[in-house]
């Protein structure tokens, strides 16, 4: 029997790919830890929004680890689609309302959250051209 191996990137482009799927990953995963702590800290009390917040993390976590382990062009998208749903939502929430919640205070989990969902817009567009190019 021989000994499993892992195939590592060779080329350059491969590379690029596996550390834009590994940031893109990155940003989803703390999106969803940040949801996941909001949701602790008092948005669970919230009807409709709180059960998205925890929706919204244990999606990011899938996303996550799909990005990391499914090399595939589902699991960009999904972080694409994971980015902008959720940043949507936030800006939404700053102007007219989401669901009955308007924020008015910038703290730092949300203004973290933010960058991080741009980001995994961001990136997940470069990982699918890098990785189109490719092909």
């Amino acid at each position: 029997m021989e000994p499993a191996t892992v195939a590592l990137p060779t080329t350059p482009t491969d590379r690029t790919s596996t550390v834009l799927r590994g940031l893109a990953a990155s940003v989803v995963l703390l999106s969803a830890v940040l949801h996941l702590q909001l949701w602790v800290d008092g948005m669970r009390d919230v009807a409709v929004v709180g059960p998205a917040f925890l929706l919204n993390a244990a999606g990011g976590v899938a996303i996550g680890f799909a990005l990391l382990l499914w090399r595939h062009w589902l699991p960009l998208l999904g972080a694409i689609g994971f980015g902008a749903a959720t940043f949507g939502a936030y800006v939404l929430s700053m102007t007219v309302g989401f669901f009955g919640v308007r924020e008015q205070v910038w703290t730092t989990a949300a203004v973290l959250s933010a960058v991080t969902e741009v980001a995994a817009v961001v990136l997940g567009v470069a990982a699918w051209t890098v990785e189109r190019r490719q092909r």
